[in-house]
């Protein structure tokens, strides 16, 4: 801080010799003002003036208290303007000098000081000469609570603490909380004069007696310090002109300066007190006051003599950080009438002007309140009124128009012209309109723009159309699949939903996908193994893979919306929706971009993309890039800031690596008469913005002093891929955008020794055609829109974007389209590139290089790390799966694999309800995916599951739906749980590499699954078996588990839902419709599974009722599923878990070998449940068989050995000989047979048939469907010896069958 340029800049005499106060003494006090460039000084008689910069320029003065009240005491400075602290009260008023609280009270006696609290400028302590202290709420303007003391404050000032000066030279320390004294520090003898804190000091001025106290104390000549860090005093700091005034520099955090009472101002350095400044200055009388401004840069000094200077350098001086000065009132207008009215009749209209206004008028009313008056009369139907008789009194005949008589009818809303998009009908209500011969709704635009011409002017509309307005999701009992989305899309581009946290996102997700350079980096990093969670690269390749495979109107970027949420350092960079300061849709897109390009680069650094080749095309690479490399090439704009200060020269580099550059406008000049105005293209704004040369203030390591630094970006490298923000602030910003034609389809830009040089249009055309420089050309993508709107609707975004460039070469280049979330419209070039500064005004503008347009690089297609699907992520969970095997069990396109998913719930649904009382859903019920199983649907181990993954869910779980889903809270608790327990990522890229792999997805109701999950399966991929059993041209949808009673006999789904049950029940079903289409009775069987499903209501009847006793279902147990077997064990052994306890009934463990194989079991097994045969009963035994005590007689049947059933795990055992017959006739535990879940034998479940060598007229079977073939194998099976009994699955004897035996 160099004090040799100092010099006086301004003087004010205040108050002035006419002023009222200028007897009654000199100023009471003096303070800069923290906001704007403002001096403000108080007089003896409770006046307040203001002044303006080092002129002191009078800006307002107005009075405070009345004259009885004394002087001012003090100023302190908050946003809405500044309080004045008098004897007896309080008043703040605006800086103009309007008043907005007073507060006199009874205890305010005499007060002399006044400090915020740890409140911040919203609570205020004031203290003084008196008993009390108050607290004072400012944005009430209330006195809040009173506090007793002993001392009398002379100065009050925060920092740490509240510093407290008294009137006996001491200092006392106040908690700025609750205001008790925490230490007490003699500084002076008698008095303090002055006082000033910063973070860790204080400082003070004062004086003492110097021999005895009835002497008059003089001031002491050192400036007395204190550290607030260690509650400790500090040597004083000597000041041999006897220190009058003190105050901390607000910059230099050591630095004191002290003064005088003759005006020497002496800057100090309190840790080094020998290295100090001196400057003299010259004022007429005796200094009384002395102030600091914010900056540091200004000094006031106030005499006895009226007299204010102000000192400083004349090179600069600010009082505030951005030194801007207050607004002065508008100067008076001159009349625009002549000044004779005598001259008005002569006076031609156009001789007198018209004023024109900036802002709009107060009688400009908002078109919510006016009122209509005189609705126009209903207008009759030509065809209605040739019906009727004519009278002498009017027209008489039948009432043919639907209406009540006297009925009213708002004809001015019904011939007014609708701003919004009418809602379409719900897909359930045209379904039954459909069939009662009534469609009539139809789309109002098509695909193309030369069938919607009329799209070139709607950005020339003083208001938003109803194509860029806000689109609503309207909802029905049927949830968010009843809306008809297509209704807004009848493209081939999918939309994205906007009923999710976070989907202003939406927007830019669209530009970002239909970017070929960002669309390749995203998914080229998702093929790979990667399984960080969360990682936005995936995330943003998950959502481009659903784009692209997009069948329908819609997709829903829920997953990378939650993992944004998880993601480090979201919430601070502003782009949660919810945790951000500003919501302006414009300002949380801007900080998502530079978010999201940042963490993108991060990810892409972290793991090789699966290929390279087209970065190795494009950028002409002999080597395989490493991925920070490809980075700089793709993201990165590579440059160095060079920093100059204007003062001394000084130049210093810093290293500048951007991702998403900011455009920078040249300053606004002033028209100059017969000038032509200077046109500014969007190349030189393109220009300024990536060099990003200005001037600021900063820091000078040279000069050690804040100086005007030159900025200025020395360019290297421009990236592949140029994200440009806008930075629309002005009207001149908007007025240059709403130029038609402004923003260019093609730019070039050249970097030439650290210079940018940027062209478009003719320019561009012409250095293409010399060649002589390296000029890269860049395509316009698209960009990100905001559509500002009048209340009640908000702003929001939507993207124009031209999907051409991420489409082959044979298409057309422009294929320009409006993507307004869900809703997608085909524009022209004109409607994308045209703006209006009314509404319409882009945030975000992507540009590419051209030469990357129609490039693709399916790589990662064909060389998909699939390393996810063979690895066991939790060996030590309870296996109720078996990974597939790398060598033998290869997903392909042929494959088929059952799946079935369990949900929780995260969000209840949010409602509003007007004031009418109707409520209206704002967002649905918000699940997510809990428990993914799929179940090999081929091979020799079909029915067997490889995935059962239960997920671990970060966000807060209001609902698990135990009652539906089978799920606890310790399932997903990462701590106690004994399940599979994975990350959302890990599920999630299982199921996307099966997907990728062109594995056929079996499953029942499907769509609500893979919305959920949020995956999109193209439809040659999804095997449902709702759609399969549905009868033409009825929509219902039969349920899982009724399709499963009458088909499959089985009842399941009786307590919960289980996902591995129903993935293999789903597995049964299709393996049923695939028998009824090869014998030709599938027709058949539907017609009479929806006849019996009408009689029953389409609900299977359960074993309490009549209608299942009836059918022959006697009770059924559900039981564990058993677990898979442990690796190295034979087929008949299965390994259980040592720390589990095995308990069935009153028995801890349950265990038993048989002829050929043995088996134990735990009831703590894993819980999916299955099926048991229906109608087993206790054991007996025929000719060395055991056989249930329930059945009836039955020849003997076999002579193999007898094997022991297991009571709890539902598993099969290895036995000899044959089981008999049920009640149905249908045949258990035959040779080679097994229970549906077993592993044993080596196949699944097979139908009943019967056992091979017995007459077949001894037994009635009761399923038709017995085929020679299975005789056959059977026969063959038990002529090798291989009399395996399928046991029962629940414990009983196994061979024995399972089914009550009906003899002819």
């Amino acid at each position: 801080m160099d004090s040799r340029d100092w010099t006086q800049l301004g003087c004010v005499a205040y108050p002035s010799p006419i002023h009222p106060d200028y007897h009654a003494g000199p100023a009471s006090t003096i303070a800069f003002d923290n906001q704007d460039e403002l001096l403000w000084i108080g007089t003896q008689k409770g006046f307040a003036g203001s002044f303006i910069g080092r002129e002191l320029k009078r800006f307002t003065a107005f009075r405070i208290h009345p004259e009885a009240d004394g002087p001012l005491r003090q100023f302190l400075f908050v946003d809405k303007g500044v309080i004045f602290l008098g004897s007896r009260s309080v008043y703040m008023a605006a800086r103009s000098g309007v008043p907005i609280w007073s507060i006199r009270h009874e205890s305010m006696q005499d007060l002399r000081a006044m400090s915020f609290t740890s409140k911040g400028t919203s609570e205020i302590l004031v203290a003084g000469w008196q008993n009390k202290m108050l607290v004072i709420d400012v944005n009430k303007g209330e006195v809040v609570k009173e506090l007793p003391t002993q001392d009398h404050y002379s100065f009050l000032k925060m920092s740490r603490y509240i510093c407290a000066a008294t009137n006996k030279g001491t200092v006392n320390i106040l908690d700025p909380i609750n205001f008790t004294i925490k230490k007490q520090w003699q500084a002076h003898g008698a008095f303090i004069n002055d006082l000033d804190t910063s973070n860790d000091f204080i400082v003070t001025c004062g004086g003492s007696h110097r021999q005895t106290h009835n002497t008059p104390a003089i001031l002491d000549p050192y400036v007395k310090v204190f550290d607030l860090k260690n509650m400790s005093a500090m040597n004083p700091v000597p000041f041999a002109p006897l220190a009058a005034h003190v105050r901390m520099h607000p910059r230099m955090l050591t630095t004191a300066i002290v003064v005088n009472q003759a005006g020497q101002i002496h800057v100090t350095d309190l840790l080094n007190p020998s290295n100090s400044q001196v400057c003299y200055t010259q004022p007429q009388g005796v200094v009384l006051h002395f102030d600091v401004s914010r900056t540091g840069e200004g000094k006031a000094l106030a005499d006895n003599k009226h007299n204010t200077y102000i000192w400083g350098s004349p090179n600069k001086i600010q009082f505030t950080e951005i030194g801007i000065p207050p607004r002065l009132p508008d100067p008076p207008q001159p009349s625009l009438l002549p000044p004779d009215p005598d001259m008005l009749d002569e006076l031609p209209l156009s001789r007198i002007g018209l004023p024109y206004y900036r802002e709009q008028l107060f009688s400009a009313l908002p078109p919510d309140i006016i009122s209509d008056v005189g609705a126009p009369p209903q207008q009759v139907d030509p065809n209605i009124l040739s019906t009727l008789t004519k009278t002498e009194w009017g027209y008489i005949g039948p009432n043919k128009t639907g209406l009540q008589r006297n009925q009213y009818i708002d004809t001015r809303s019904t011939m007014k012209t609708s701003n919004t998009i009418r809602a379409p009908k719900f897909l359930s209500e045209k379904a039954r309109e459909s069939q009662a011969g009534s469609e009539d709704n139809t789309l109002v635009t098509t695909e193309t723009a030369v069938t919607t011409p009329n799209n070139d002017h709607w950005s020339l509309r003083p208001e938003a159309p109803p194509e860029y307005r806000i689109c609503e999701i309207k909802y029905s009992k049927f949830g968010v699949d009843d809306f008809d989305f297509g209704f807004f899309n009848n493209t081939q581009y999918p939309g994205l939903e906007n009923n999710i946290t976070n989907s202003y996102a939406n927007s830019l997700l669209q530009v970002m996908h239909y970017t070929p350079l960002l669309r390749n980096m995203a998914l080229q990093h998702a093929a790979t193994a990667c399984l960080a969670d969360p990682c936005l690269l995936c995330e943003l390749g998950y959502v481009f893979d659903m784009l692209q495979k997009g069948e329908g109107p819609s997709c829903h970027a829920t997953n990378m919306l939650r993992a944004l949420n998880h993601t480090s350092n979201a919430s601070v960079s502003g782009v949660l929706e919810e945790n951000a300061k500003d919501k302006n849709p414009s300002t949380l897109v801007k900080n998502l971009t530079m978010f999201l390009f940042d963490k993108i680069s991060q990810d892409y650094k972290g793991t090789p993309p699966i290929s390279t080749e087209l970065e190795r095309t494009l950028f002409k690479l002999n080597q395989p890039p490493n991925p920070p490399d490809l980075v700089k090439k793709l993201l990165e704009t590579d440059a160095r800031y060079q920093i100059k200060c204007m003062h001394c020269q000084h130049v210093s580099p810093r290293t500048a690596t951007t991702f998403v550059n900011k455009l920078c406008y040249p300053a606004a000049k002033p028209n100059i008469r017969g000038m032509k105005a200077q046109r500014i293209t969007f190349s030189q704004v393109l220009k300024a913005g990536l060099e990003n040369e200005a001037v600021n203030k900063g820091y000078c390591t040279k000069c050690q002093r804040y100086q005007n630094l030159d900025q200025r970006k020395i360019i290297f490298n421009i990236p592949a891929v140029l994200a440009l923000c806008t930075e629309i602030t002005t009207a001149e910003h908007r007025k240059l955008w709403s130029t038609p034609g402004w923003l260019p389809e093609e730019i070039g830009i050249i970097v030439d020794q650290g210079h940018v040089y940027c062209y478009e249009g003719d320019d561009l055309k012409l250095h293409l055609n010399r060649g002589i420089h390296n000029i890269t050309v860049y395509s316009l993508v698209g960009t990100v829109v905001n559509v500002e709107t009048k209340s009640p609707q908000k702003s929001h975004l939507v993207a124009t974007v031209n999907v051409g460039r991420a489409e082959p070469e044979s298409k057309d280049q422009d294929r320009w389209h409006l993507f307004n979330d869900f809703s997608v419209r085909s524009i022209s070039k004109v409607e994308a590139l045209t703006f209006n500064a009314a509404w319409k005004m882009p945030v975000v503008v992507m540009f590419q290089v051209k030469a990357a347009n129609h490039r693709f690089n399916m790589d990662w297609k064909t060389r998909l790390d699939t390393s996810v699907l063979f690895r066991d992520n939790n060996p030590h969970a309870l296996k109720t799966y078996e990974i597939l095997d790398r060598e033998t069990e290869i997903p392909g396109p042929e494959t088929v694999i059952a799946i079935d998913t369990e949900f929780i719930r995260l969000k209840e649904r949010e409602i509003h309800i007007d004031e009418d009382g109707k409520s209206k859903t704002i967002r649905p019920i918000s699940h997510a995916i809990a428990r993914a199983s799929v179940v090999r649907g081929q091979g020799p181990r079909e029915g067997v599951a490889f995935i059962d993954d239960y997920i671990h869910i970060k966000e807060t779980i209001v609902d698990y739906l135990t009652e539906w889903s089978g799920i606890t809270p310790t399932d997903l608790d990462p701590i106690n749980s004994q399940r599979n327990l994975v990350s959302p990522k890990t599920a999630y890229k299982k199921l996307w590499v099966l997907v990728n792999l062109g594995c056929k997805f079996l499953g029942h109701g499907l769509s609500q699954d893979f919305r959920v999950i949020n995956i999109q399966v193209p439809r040659n991929q999804v095997i449902d078996t709702s759609i399969i059993f549905m009868k033409p041209p009825s929509q219902r949808k039969i349920s899982l588990a009724f399709l499963a009673w009458y088909l499959l006999k089985e009842d399941i789904q009786q307590n919960t839902h289980d996902s591995i049950e129903d993935a293999q029940t789903a597995l049964k079903l299709y393996r049923k419709y695939e028998e009824f289409m090869a014998n030709g009775s599938f027709h058949d069987v539907l017609e009479a599974l929806y006849k019996k499903g009408k009689t029953l209501n389409f609900k299977p009847p359960r074993i309490s009722t009549g209608a299942a006793k009836d059918a022959g279902f006697g009770t059924v147990h559900r039981v564990s599923t058993p677990p898979v077997p442990a690796p190295g064990t034979s087929e008949g052994t299965f390994e259980i878990p040592s720390s589990t306890t095995t308990t069935t009934g009153s028995s801890s463990v349950l265990s038993a070998t048989g002829g050929v194989g043995s088996a134990s079991a735990s009831s703590s097994m894993p819980s999916t449940p299955v099926r048991k045969p229906i109608g087993l009963g206790g054991p007996f035994t025929v000719a060395g068989v055991t056989k249930p005590s329930s059945a009836t007689s039955v020849d003997t049947i076999g002579a193999g050995a007898a094997g022991t059933g297991i009571t709890a795990t539902g598993t099969g055992t290895m036995g000899g000989g044959y089981g008999g017959y049920g009640t149905d006739g249908a045949y258990w535990g035959g040779p080679n047979d097994m229970a549906p879940t077993s592993m044993m034998g080596g196949s699944a479940f097979i139908p009943a048939r019967l056992p091979p060598g017995l007459p077949e007229s001894r037994f009635i079977p009761y399923r038709p469907q017995v085929l020679a073939a299975e005789r056959e194998a059977d026969a063959a099976a038990a002529a090798a010896g291989n009399d395996v009994g399928g046991g029962s699955d629940v414990g009983d004897v196994g061979g024995a069958g399972g089914e009550h035996g009906k003899q002819e």
